[in-house]
Parts: structure tokens; sequence; C-alpha cells
């Protein structure tokens, strides 16, 4: 015992971890009798479905490099090579699943970095190792930094380790594991799949004792135990008849899988399973009805990506990003879950182009179409028009406005100035209604008047006279005729009105 509070005692090369990750024996059974590890977890279906969602979808999502310059978002190139490739022989998403499967199994990931040794490339990330969980140990030392010592042997500096957790108590260092933590839920949804299996592998008949009238020897009663179990255990021999000589007879001592709600029970199980990896039950293929939270599968999907994929995208994110200079950093794009859903991934880019915040080539690189001729002009809803021009619309309000005033006698450059317009020149025509044709070309031989060299005052005197000289309009209102008519009244004998007649 001194020689390990020193430091001096011997180095093991097994420790509780590595049994524990073996599923040996010294690992403590559940209240249901079963042992629940990491490697016996996965044994049961709803877990490894759980896991098999979770890593498949976060995955398969995009990611990319950028770097946030002036408050605006831009690609940061050159790109990481280790972004698509992090290890030799291991592609972006074979990688993220060995980080979601550790993270999901163990509440922790550990990602050892490798960085180059020389060249211009000195001390940048060259390859992305993912470790097992079972084998870190997470240890400070003296002056407070973080280090992490591997299979016992290998120490890693914080600089060249990626540490991704799920919640950790406060204080420590490592992430809490939820298969350790809900182990005895998943030690009963272990121990049915186990008595399922021993249910139909017995011959579908529960336990039970033969009775018979006398006293058997021990060689007799082997023999009898024998023969009932070769006639008898198994599927392929269920269901047979029994025959039992010497007044022997079968007593059974089980419980009937439906008396013990065998298939309520394994169903909640996989309810269980659903809770702690916070899945929605029917992307569980749970088919009961009331297993869906919201009315439609699209509010699924939602509550399934903010509450539950966003919180691991966001690990992974800054996780990720400590690897990049300055202001660059990881994106994992979530809309690529839209990739299977046609309808909902177009209807999507129509608003973003309605909105005027996505241009038609940004729609169509996102679709790895090519580039068109004019696609980066950004458009509004009001009139499919340019976002420079999007004024168009009060300015023409604007002109009404100064047309209304200028019809009711208000000077023109006052009106102007009241509704918010530049000043601007005006040529001294009338309006085109009451414009003569000489009026329309003064000096155009084409169309038949001759060229006449004016004075603008001339002209305007000319254009004043022109308009003096029409003759006014004349309104011609035809008013029906009213018929003259007359009333009368009569009166009864006592004076009152009876009747009013018109005439």
């Amino acid at each position: 015992m001194l020689g390990r509070l020193l430091g001096l005692g011997e180095q093991r090369a097994i420790s509780y971890q590595s049994l524990f990750a073996a599923g040996a024996d010294i690992a403590p059974r559940t209240p249901a009798g079963t042992v629940i590890n990491q490697d016996t977890a996965l044994k049961v279906g709803a877990v490894y479905s759980a896991v098999r969602l979770l890593t498949d979808t976060i995955s398969t999502l995009p990611a990319d490099s950028y770097i946030r310059q002036d408050g605006q978002r831009r690609p940061f190139r050159p790109k990481p090579m280790w972004l698509d490739n992090p290890d030799s022989g291991t592609t972006r998403e074979d990688h993220v699943a060995q980080v979601m499967m550790s993270l999901l199994l163990d509440g922790n990931a550990f990602v050892r970095v490798y960085r180059a040794q020389s060249g211009r490339n000195a001390g940048l990330p060259t390859a992305l190792v993912v470790l097992d969980p079972t084998k870190v140990e997470v240890r400070r030392r003296a002056d407070g930094e973080v280090e992490f010592l591997f299979d016992d042997r290998v120490t890693i500096s914080r600089d060249d380790m990626l540490h991704i957790t799920e919640i950790k108590r406060p204080g420590s260092l490592r992430g809490i594991s939820r298969i350790e933590q809900v182990k005895d839920t998943l030690g009963i949804a272990a121990a049915m799949d186990e008595f399922a299996g021993r249910f139909f592998g017995q011959g579908s008949v529960t336990s039970g004792i033969l009775e018979t009238p006398s006293m058997l020897t021990k060689e007799q009663a082997m023999q009898l135990k024998d023969t009932f179990e070769a006639t008898h255990r198994g599927v392929s021999k269920s269901h047979r008849i029994g025959i039992l000589g010497g007044g022997a007879k079968f007593v059974k001592t089980g419980v009937d899988p439906e008396q013990a709600q065998m298939l309520e029970s394994r169903r909640f199980a996989v309810e269980e399973v659903a809770r702690v990896f916070r899945i929605p039950q029917h992307m569980l293929q749970v088919a009961a009805p009331g297993v869906q939270s919201y009315a439609s599968n699209e509010e699924n999907a939602i509550q399934f990506s903010v509450y539950t994929l966003r919180p691991y995208v966001a690990k992974l994110e800054a996780a990720y990003s400590r690897l990049l200079p300055g202001e660059a950093f990881i994106k994992w794009n979530m809309d690529g879950l839209l990739r299977g859903d046609l309808q909902s991934r177009y209807s999507a880019y129509s608003t973003a182009l309605q909105s005027g915040f996505m241009s038609i080539n940004d729609v169509r690189r996102l679709e790895d179409f090519q580039s068109v001729d004019g696609g980066e002009a950004y458009r509004v809803p009001l009139a499919n028009v340019n976002v420079e021009a999007a004024n168009i619309t009060e300015q023409e309000k604007r002109v009404m406005m100064l047309t209304r005033l200028v019809q009711l006698g208000f000077d023109p450059a006052d009106s102007l100035s009241a509704v918010g317009l530049p000043g601007i020149e005006h040529t001294g025509l009338p309006t085109v209604q009451l414009q003569s044709p000489e009026l329309l070309s003064p000096g155009d031989p084409e169309a038949g008047y001759p060229v006449r060299d004016l004075d603008p005052d001339e002209f305007a005197t000319a254009v004043s006279d022109a308009i003096r000289g029409l003759p006014a309009p004349v309104i011609n209102v035809q008013v029906p005729e009213q018929p003259a008519r007359s009333r009368k009244i009569r009166r009864d004998a006592a004076g009152n009105i009876s009747e009013i007649v018109e005439e």
C-alpha cells in the first residue's frame, strides 16, 4: 500500500476499465441478473437502433470550414485536409461515426491529433485518430494542466487531444456514461431478451418438476429428466404429446409469459431506451397509438433536430474548431437533413429567393448546378426586382401625391419639397392630352412640320397661346325626366286616413 501511495508500485496490464469493457465477471450484475457494459448494451435491439440512428444521422451531415470577417461568414480556404480525410483510409463519415459511438456509450470521445514535425506545415494537424475511451485516463497535473494517459503508458498533452463529453459532474474530468447510469433499466431489457430466447429455445414450455408417487434413485431421476428433455426441449420438439409412466406427472412451476406481461414489458423497455437517448419512439419503430408527440411527422422531425441532434453538433463544432487558427471555425450544415425531402427543400429555396437573402446562383450551388448569367442578383417579393430598386414603390407613392398636389393648384416646386422628391426641370409642355400635333414635333420635317428656330421663351409663349386657344370642354349631362305625380288622401267615415293614392 505504501508503494502505491508513493507511486512505486508495479504497473498492471489489466485495469478495471479494461475488464469492464470486456464484460468480465468482475463487473457487477444488475438486479435483473444481467451484466451491462458497452458491449452487452449494444446487444439490446433498442439500444443498437438508437445508437445507429444518431450515429448515421450526424456522421452524414455536410461540414465545412468558415471564417468570420467584418461580421460576415466567408469560406475558410484552403480547406483543412483533415476535415474530409481525418486519417489514412478513414473518411469523415467513418471518423464522426466512431466519435459519436464513443460519446453515446462511454460519455467521452477522445481524438488524438497528430501534427507535422517539419516543413512549412510544421505544427498543423495531419491526422485525427479516435481512441478507445476505456483505455484513456484523464488527470490533472500539479500545475493545473490536464493531460491524458493512454493505455497506461502514453502521455498526451491537452493540445494534442480533443476531449468531447456528454455531461460532467462538477469537478469531474470525465463525462458520465449513460450506459453505466441506466444499466438497471437496460438490464431489464437484456433480461427480457434472454428470457424470450430461453422460452422459445426450450420448446415454449415453462419450467416445472416431474412428480412421481414413489422414491427414485439419483440415476432414475436423471434418466427421467433426460428422457423428458430429449423429447420436449427445443423449438423443433415443441407441442409434442408427452407420455409419463409409473404415475409420474409434470407440475408447472414457472409463470406464463402472458401472465408476466412479457410483450408489454419488452415494449416498455424500448420506450425507456428511447427516453434515455432522447429519440422519438416512432423513430425506433414503435407503432403503438400515441407515441408521436405532435400531430405531424414534420413537427416530430423538428423536435428531434432541435433537442437531440443540435447539442451533439454544437459539441463537435466547438471541439474541432480548436484546430483552426484565429476566427476560423467548423460548421456542420444541418440543412443536409432535408436532402431526402425534395418538396421541403425546394419550398425553403423559394422562400429564400422571394425574401431576397439568397440568389438563384446561391441555390444552384447548393444543388450542385452550374451558375447562370445574371443569377447573382438578389430580388425582393414585390415585383421580383433587384434589391437596389426595392424603393420603387415608395417613389411611386410620392409621385402620386405630387400629382394630386399639382392638380389641386399647388406650386410644383413646393409640392416636390413637401413629398421629399428632388427638384427636376420641366419641359414647359402641357400634358399629352392638351398637346397639338405642331407642338409634339416642332421642327421634325419627316413628320411634315417645317424646322423652326424658336427661342425658348417664344416657344413657351406659343404653347400658352395654343392652350388658351383650345375650346373649353363641354360636359353634357342627361337627366331623365320625372313625370309629375300627385297624392290623394282618402278618409273613412270617422275622419281617419285610410289610404294614400298616387296619380
